[in-house]
C-alpha cells in the first residue's frame, strides 16, 4: 500500500508510538506530520472524479433566441381532438364517404349539399317523424367523447334556417351515453330557429358535472318539447369551452396551449412535415384552404389516417379549424418566430415512386407553389392597404403584421426530384423577398448518402438552414453525442427539425430515453455557432389516438401529461443563455477535453452559457452512467464569487417512468441551492440525473 493510503488508515495507538521522547521519534513524527498536511490539503481534489471547467471570461459564440423550439404535426389527434378547442367531430357533415361519420341520426335525416358556404356545401335537414312518440334528431360522439368540467360554460353554435319559414326548437342535451342513472342526459337546453336564412345562432351552456366521455344529443322538438312537427336545416354544429386560450371564440384547449407557453418556445414550427406533402399532391395541406371564415374552411383527408394499418384511424379529417392565421397569432402569444413549412411541387416520397405523383420541374408548372410562398410571406408581413392577402389577415383580426422571418420549402425530400423543385422555387421567392431566410431539407435520415446529397445541394442553393431529422434509439444518441464539433462553420445552419430518442425494444416515452436527449442537447449548445434551431418531435399525442410516439406532451379528454422529454426541453429553453462558454471535462483526473466520453458509451456530460440579461453562469451536468459521481465545477475567472448557487435536478433514475394523463406526476424538475466558494461548486451528480446550476455574477 502506498504511503499515503497508509496514512488514511492510521489508527490512534500507531500515531502515538510516534510519541517525541527521543530524538529519532521526534524526526520520525515530524516526517510523518508533515506528509499528513500535504495529504489533507490533497484530499480535496484527490475526491474529486470529474472537474468541469467553464472559461467565464471567453464568452464564445451567441445562442440564437431560436435555439430550441416546438415543431407542430397533425398526427396523434394533435389538431382536432387536441390542441383546437372544438369538440364535435365531422361539424359540417364533409367527412367521406359517410357525411354522418361521428353521428348517430334517428327519425327523419337528410344529408343536403345546397347549403350556404362553397367550400362546405354539405347540411343536414331534420324534419318530423310523424308521431308524438317518434324522434327526429342527432348525437355527436366528439373526440373520443366529448370531455366536460363541472361548472364550465359551454358555447353551443350552429348556422341554422326553417326553410318553410315557421319557427321550430331544438333540444339540446348533454348526456352519459353508458350511465346506470336514471336518466343520461344531465342538461337541457332549448334553442329556437326562426328564421327562413341561414343564420347562426349561438347558446352557452353549463355542465353540472365532470365528465371525459359525455355526447351531444339535439332533437327536433315543439314548444312543450314533445317531438317536432317543423322542419329545420343544421349546418357546422359547433361546441366550445368559452374559457379557450387567450379567449379566442375559435379558440384553443386551454392546458394544451399553456403547456406550449411554459416552455418558452424560441420557435414554433407548423403545420406539419410529411401531411405538408399529402399522400398524393391533391390532399397535401394548402394553407389557403386555412383561412378566412372558419365556416368555409374546406376539410381535407388526414395524411396520418391510413399510414399504419395497425394505428387506423377511419375519422382523421382536418377540419382546418386550426389554420394559418391561428398557427401565426399561437406564435406570437407564446413568444415564437413561427417558421411555416410549404409544399414544393411534391406528395410524400415514402408512398410514391417516380416523377407522376408530383408536379412538373418546370417553371409553369411550379408556379402555383411559387405563388404560394410569395402569398403567404404578404398573408404574414404585407401592409393590409395594398395587398390582398394583408387585407385577409387584418380582416381576420390582426392588422399589425405577425413578422415572420423564416419560410422552409419541402419536408423530408431527397436527391433530384426535390433538388430540382427547389431550384426553381427558392430563387423565384428570393427575388421577391429577400429578406426571408429559406430552409432546405437533408432528407429523412441522418447518416447516408441521401444525407450528404442534401448537404451538398443545399449548400449549391445556398439554403440558409438545413433541416435535419433523426428519430432514434439510446445507441445512436451515444454515438453521435459529437455530431456538431466538426460541422462546416462556413456554411448553411443546422436545423434539428425533427428528433427524438428512444430505447431499443422500447418506442415510447420514459425517463431512461429522455437523459440521452439531454446529453446529446450538450453538443447543439456548445456548437450553437452552427445549429441555430432544434426541435423534439412529434409534439403531441391523444392516449386514445396515437400513431407515433415518443411524443412531448399526452392529453385525455380532461387532462394533459408533461413528459420527463418535455421538461428536459424546458430546462434548455428557460436556460438557453445569450452566449457559449468554452467547458471542458477531466474525468476521473483525465485530460479535460469538450466531451470525453467514448462513442457509443455512458459519462458525464456537460455545456454551459452564460445570459448577459439575466446575468447568470448556466451550466448544465447530466450524468448517463448508472452510478453517482462527484463533480467539481470550476468556473475560471469568477474566484470571487461566493455565496449560492440555484439547482434544478430532474430524476431519470426510475428508467421506465413517465408522466401520463390523470396520474400523479413522476418525473418532474425539483430545486435546491449549492455553495459556491471562490468560484467552484463541489457536489454530486446521481445516476441517470440532469441537473442545470445557476450562478448570478
Amino acid at each position: 500500500m502506498p504511503c499515503w493510503k497508509n496514512l488514511l488508515f492510521l489508527r490512534k495507538e500507531q500515531i502515538c508510538k510516534y510519541q517525541p521522547n527521543n530524538h529519532n521519534n521526534m524526526l520520525k513524527f515530524k516526517k510523518l506530520l508533515f506528509c499528513a498536511t500535504l495529504l489533507l490539503a490533497a484530499l480535496p481534489s484527490l475526491a474529486q472524479e470529474n472537474v468541469i471547467t467553464v472559461n467565464t471570461k471567453k464568452i464564445g459564440a451567441p445562442i440564437q433566441p431560436t435555439m430550441y423550439g416546438i415543431f407542430f404535426e397533425d398526427i396523434n389527434f394533435a389538431a382536432d381532438g387536441g390542441l383546437y378547442g372544438e369538440l364535435i367531430k365531422n361539424r359540417s357533415f364533409e367527412f367521406t364517404p359517410d357525411h354522418l361519420m361521428g353521428w348517430q341520426a334517428f327519425g327523419r335525416v337528410e344529408v343536403k349539399n345546397d347549403g350556404p358556404f362553397d367550400k362546405n356545401p354539405y347540411y343536414v335537414r331534420l324534419s318530423s317523424a310523424g308521431h308524438r312518440d317518434l324522434w327526429t334528431g342527432l348525437q355527436n360522439e366528439g373526440y373520443f367523447g366529448i370531455g366536460l368540467e363541472k361548472d364550465a360554460e359551454y358555447r353551443f353554435s350552429v348556422w341554422a334556417r326553417v326553410p318553410d319559414g315557421k319557427p321550430s326548437k331544438l333540444w339540446i342535451q348533454f348526456v352519459d351515453q353508458n350511465t346506470m342513472a336514471e336518466h343520461q342526459e344531465f342538461t337541457n337546453t332549448d334553442l329556437t330557429i326562426d328564421s327562413r336564412d341561414w343564420k347562426k345562432y349561438t347558446v352557452n351552456i353549463k355542465s353540472p358535472r365532470t365528465i371525459a366521455k359525455a355526447q351531444l344529443r339535439l332533437y327536433l322538438v315543439d314548444d312543450n318539447r314533445r317531438s317536432g312537427r317543423g322542419t329545420v336545416d343544421l349546418e357546422h354544429i359547433s361546441l366550445f369551452p368559452v374559457d379557450t386560450w387567450q379567449g379566442h371564440e375559435n379558440g384553443l384547449r386551454c392546458d394544451v396551449a399553456q403547456a406550449l407557453y411554459d416552455l418558452h418556445p424560441g420557435v414554433f414550427r407548423f403545420p406539419g412535415g410529411c401531411i405538408v406533402e399529402g399522400t398524393t399532391l391533391d390532399l397535401r395541406y394548402q394553407w389557403k384552404n386555412t383561412v378566412g371564415p372558419v365556416e368555409n374552411r374546406p376539410i381535407n383527408k388526414n395524411r396520418w389516417e391510413n399510414t399504419f394499418t395497425y394505428r387506423y384511424y377511419a375519422d382523421y379529417f382536418q377540419s382546418y379549424g386550426l389554420g394559418f392565421y391561428e398557427y401565426f397569432l399561437l406564435a406570437e402569444e407564446i413568444g415564437a418566430e413561427p417558421l411555416p413549412v410549404l409544399n414544393m411541387g411534391m406528395a410524400c416520397q415514402f408512398q410514391n415512386d417516380g416523377e407522376g405523383a408530383h408536379a412538373p420541374a418546370t417553371q409553369e408548372g411550379l408556379q402555383q407553389f411559387i405563388d404560394d410562398c410569395i402569398d403567404l410571406i404578404d398573408f404574414a408581413n404585407g401592409d393590409p392597404a395594398s395587398n390582398k392577402w394583408a387585407k385577409l389577415r387584418a380582416d381576420m383580426g390582426h392588422p399589425a403584421p405577425f413578422n415572420m422571418k423564416f419560410l422552409a420549402i419541402g419536408n423530408e425530400q431527397w436527391e433530384q426530384p426535390f433538388f430540382n423543385r427547389l431550384a426553381i422555387i427558392a430563387p423565384a421567392v428570393r427575388k421577391v423577398h429577400p429578406e426571408i431566410k429559406l430552409v432546405g431539407t437533408s432528407g429523412p435520415n441522418a447518416e447516408d448518402d441521401k444525407f450528404e446529397h442534401g448537404w451538398a445541394a443545399m449548400r449549391q442553393l445556398k439554403a440558409d438552414l438545413v433541416d435535419e431529422h433523426y428519430y432514434r434509439n439510446v445507441q445512436w444518441y451515444k454515438d453521435w453525442m459529437n455530431r456538431y464539433d466538426n460541422y462546416d462553420r462556413k456554411g448553411p445552419k443546422v436545423f434539428a427539425g425533427e428528433w427524438a430518442c428512444h430505447d431499443s425494444g422500447k418506442k415510447w416515452n420514459h425517463a431512461g430515453a429522455s437523459i440521452y436527449e439531454a446529453a446529446f442537447m450538450t453538443n447543439l449548445e456548445r456548437n450553437a455557432d452552427v445549429v441555430h434551431i432544434s426541435c423534439y418531435a412529434p409534439l403531441f399525442a391523444h392516449v386514445e389516438g396515437w400513431q407515433w410516439r415518443p411524443d412531448l406532451i399526452w392529453y385525455d379528454n380532461l387532462n394533459t401529461a408533461r413528459t420527463a422529454s418535455y421538461y428536459v426541453q424546458q430546462l434548455y429553453m428557460q436556460n438557453k443563455g445569450t452566449n457559449v462558454l468554452p467547458t471542458a471535462i477531466s474525468l476521473n483526473g483525465g485530460k479535460a477535453v469538450s466531451n470525453p466520453v467514448p462513442k457509443g458509451e455512458d459519462g458525464v456530460f456537460a455545456s454551459s452559457v452564460i445570459d448577459k440579461q439575466k446575468k447568470e453562469i448556466i451550466v448544465k451536468v447530466i450524468n448517463t452512467t448508472g452510478s453517482a459521481h462527484s463533480v467539481l465545477i470550476d468556473l475560471k475567472g469568477s474566484a470571487k464569487l461566493n455565496g449560492t448557487a440555484e439547482v434544478i435536478t430532474l430524476d431519470c433514475s426510475d428508467y421506465d417512468a413517465d408522466n401520463m394523463p390523470g396520474q400523479p406526476e413522476k418525473v418532474s424538475p425539483k430545486e435546491s441551492t449549492v455553495t459556491v466558494e471562490k468560484g467552484k461548486i463541489s457536489t454530486t451528480v446521481p445516476g441517470k440525473n440532469f441537473k442545470v446550476f445557476k450562478v448570478k455574477y
